[in-house]
């Protein structure tokens, strides 16, 4: 039976990643200039209880962090978590839709001091703060467009992947 994903969310569109690829999809909704996360829990989510287990919310609340501040900010830069706060406010069933937002509440030359939730079928599941650092330079890859496949993908130059492309 088909996963129902609501109207308005595309799967994300990120570069490989073992973890993340093996959690997902994930899924997301341009909400203005900034990201709304999407997953549908399914049973491998769900920890022996039925609900998703606080592991997955986790990993979730840090991708909102990494993205979220990336694509708010326009900075378009690799995120590093410094610090994630997480406070888990109540269960999520399995098959529950989870959307994520995110708010910058202060960039400073090295850092991003952000607030957000996730909510189960519109309820508080997830509140979290966090703090991420941006790592290396400007890239196409980490745009809220790229993410949500609102631009073709680059073609490789013929260059190594280690070769660097200019701003």
């Amino acid at each position: 039976m088909p996963v129902h994903i609501p109207d308005g969310f595309v799967p994300l569109q990120l570069r490989p990643n073992p973890y993340i690829d093996a959690c997902g999809p994930l899924y997301g909704r341009r909400d203005g200039d900034a990201l709304c996360l999407g997953l549908r829990v399914e049973r491998r989510h769900c920890n022996p209880a039925g609900s998703c287990h606080g592991g997955m919310l986790t990993t979730l609340a840090d991708m909102l962090l990494v993205l979220g501040a990336s694509a708010q900010t326009g900075l378009s830069r690799y995120m590093l978590t410094v610090n994630l706060s997480c406070d888990f406010i109540a269960p999520a069933a399995e098959g529950a839709w989870i959307e994520g937002r995110l708010q910058v509440l202060r960039s400073t030359r090295s850092l991003l001091f952000c607030q957000g939730s996730l909510q189960a079928d519109g309820l508080p599941v997830l509140r979290l703060s966090g703090i991420a650092k941006p790592s290396g330079e400007h890239e196409a890859s980490f745009t809220l467009a790229h993410y949500l496949g609102e631009v073709a993908p680059q073609r490789p130059s013929g260059r190594s992947s280690q070769s660097s492309s200019p701003a």
